[in-house]
């Protein structure tokens, strides 16, 4: 059980960023107002946490201008749906075997 413990990804560890995660591989795009309109957070709560998983090339990020205001929308990596996935199956192992 101990190396399916060690398996878990950190950067998934944070629930913010589980939840940032969960939205993006279940969608194409999200803006970042709708993410945080989503998830309740202010706007320096959210930026950090996908710096985190932009950092770590999870999240890819595109701004675009719109008009005069800037659009700011991600969405999740191949290497990021890879590292989401390999978590989550972890994450299942590991209830599995605790039964």
């Amino acid at each position: 059980m101990k190396d399916i413990v060690e398996s878990l990804n950190k950067a998934f560890e944070n629930r913010v960023r589980l939840a940032v995660m969960s939205i993006l591989v279940v969608n194409d795009s999200v803006d970042f107002n709708s993410l945080k309109q989503m998830l309740s957070l202010t706007d320096g709560n959210l930026a950090t946490h996908i710096a985190v998983l932009e950092h770590k090339k999870y999240v890819k990020v595109d701004k675009e201008f719109v008009g005069k205001k800037t659009l700011t929308t991600y969405s999740v990596t191949v290497s990021g749906r890879k590292a989401f996935t390999e978590h989550l199956n972890a994450l299942e192992k590991l209830i599995r075997q605790s039964k």
